[in-house]
């Protein structure tokens, strides 16, 4: 059986090493965004849409119909563009089911009692094993938590979109230490994306750069369990938990993680703005 082949264009954004993808059925011109980001100046506490209009612009120029645009988990250090461009292209927005989770802890975290942690901020929760559509791309999803509580790929056709459960070989895998990681879980989520076709693409939410080579979002099953630095001696779980956690204690958290979450917990929206007509964002003290 031929597998179906997607075309993939990534999107980097400099700021976050983050990588935004328009995926595409070549047969008949229709797309999905998966994991768009908004622009924040931290400094002035000014939000853009520079990034995610350079999406638009593209399935302008392409004459693509987006049907879905997707957040594989709510980011640490972005925020999603995922409603903004619900605005622009009307296409459904759609996340793991899971997400419940993680706004349930955050609106705790955040005081926000009225906050409706029911995932109604998205068109479409997706449950593990759920297919879609693109085109006549066929798609399934794939629960990977570890990263996050929250955390799914997306397999369409012949490729896998693995956020940042993996990153390129030479960087590894992703930290587990966020409020609801779990090493094991990232663990046992590794082991189901590196059971796909050894062919199968792989395309990963970052690309830091190790020792300042080119940007590479683009690997294979194969290459990550031949080559992967985390990975290559095929490690059993209470082996790799031991070192994730060894090297997670050694990082700091992601400088937007207090911003990011109460936005993307949202699903990319802005806390509403109060009497004065301004929105804020909330600072939670001595939290992490």
């Amino acid at each position: 059986m031929t597998i179906s082949r997607p075309e993939v264009t990534g999107f980097f954004h400099e700021p976050t090493c983050s990588i935004a993808y328009l995926v595409v059925d070549p047969a008949t011109a229709r797309a999905a965004i998966i994991d768009p980001v908004l622009d924040f100046d931290e400094c002035a506490g000014r939000v853009s849409t520079h990034s995610a209009d350079a999406m638009l612009h593209e399935v302008d120029r392409r004459g693509l119909v987006v049907d879905w645009i997707l957040d594989s988990h709510p980011h640490a250090d972005h925020f999603s563009a995922a409603a903004y461009l619900k605005e622009r292209l009307g296409a459904p927005t759609a996340i793991g089911e899971h997400v419940v989770e993680v706004q349930k802890l955050w609106k705790d975290f955040y005081n926000l009692p009225d906050f409706p942690a029911d995932g109604s901020q998205w068109d479409r929760l997706f449950a593990d094993g759920d297919m879609f559509r693109i085109g006549n791309l066929e798609a399934r999803v794939m629960f990977s938590p570890g990263h996050t509580l929250a955390s799914i790929t997306y397999l369409i056709g012949d490729t896998a979109f693995v956020h940042d459960t993996l990153f390129q070989p030479d960087f590894g895998t992703a930290r587990a230490d966020f409020p609801g990681g779990n090493a094991a879980m990232l663990y046992r989520s590794i082991r189901a994306i590196l059971a796909l076709p050894d062919e199968t693409r792989l395309f990963t939410g970052h690309d830091y750069m190790p020792g300042g080579r080119p940007l590479a979002y683009e690997s294979t099953v194969a290459e990550q369990k031949r080559a992967n630095i985390h990975l290559k001696d095929d490690p059993d779980e209470a082996t790799f938990v031991a070192r994730r956690q060894a090297r997670d204690r050694t990082l700091p958290m992601p400088r937007l993680i207090l911003q990011a979450l109460q936005v993307n917990m949202r699903g990319g929206r802005l806390p509403e703005p109060e009497d004065n007509g301004r929105a804020y964002l909330k600072i939670p003290l001595g939290l992490l």
